[in-house]
């Protein structure tokens, strides 16, 4: 962050691997699980919170991006309140996209994102895993600084190959 070593709990789940399963909270404050969304492909774009400027791009630019893909859902998550997320997607005209925080659950740890020291700690890092339609990760990606976007070609390409 910024140049300074940060550590997240673990590394992302690999790639050819089953996705974990995980329970996460959405903007209605009902529970959604990786079954939620069996059959497509799923865009998992996590990030630390809404309220910064990155994360916030990163869930525009999906959203523009998951108006065109067949088949596949964008789920942006990260440990915002289910509130927060929902004002924001108001505010911002966002639709093409699914909200879910993980206040209340181990999805950080599980996916192994959750920021372990730093100011941020307790947050979730930046990454992206695209996990396909059987439920097997086909790509992931945990940026090199937190300040930086992911990279959105990247992910949309898993998707299309």
């Amino acid at each position: 962050m910024g140049g300074k070593p940060v550590h997240t709990y673990a590394k992302l789940p690999s790639v050819n691997k089953a996705a974990p399963k995980f329970t996460l909270t959405d903007v209605s404050m009902k529970d959604q699980t990786l079954d939620s969304y069996k059959g497509k492909f799923m865009i998992l774009n996590i990030f630390p919170s809404v309220d910064t400027g990155v994360c916030s791009a990163s869930v525009r630019h999906f959203n523009e991006d998951a108006a065109n893909l067949p088949n596949t859902v964008v789920l942006c998550i990260s440990k915002d309140l289910p509130f927060a997320q929902k004002r924001f997607c108001g505010a911002e005209g966002i639709k093409n996209v699914v909200m879910l925080s993980d206040f209340r659950s181990d999805f950080g740890k599980v996916y192994g994102v959750e920021l372990t020291d730093s100011v941020m700690k307790g947050l979730l890092s930046r990454a992206v895993v695209v996990i396909d339609p059987s439920g097997k990760i086909v790509y992931e990606e945990q940026v090199a600084d937190i300040s930086q976007e992911p990279n959105y070609d990247a992910a949309i390409k898993a998707v299309k190959n």
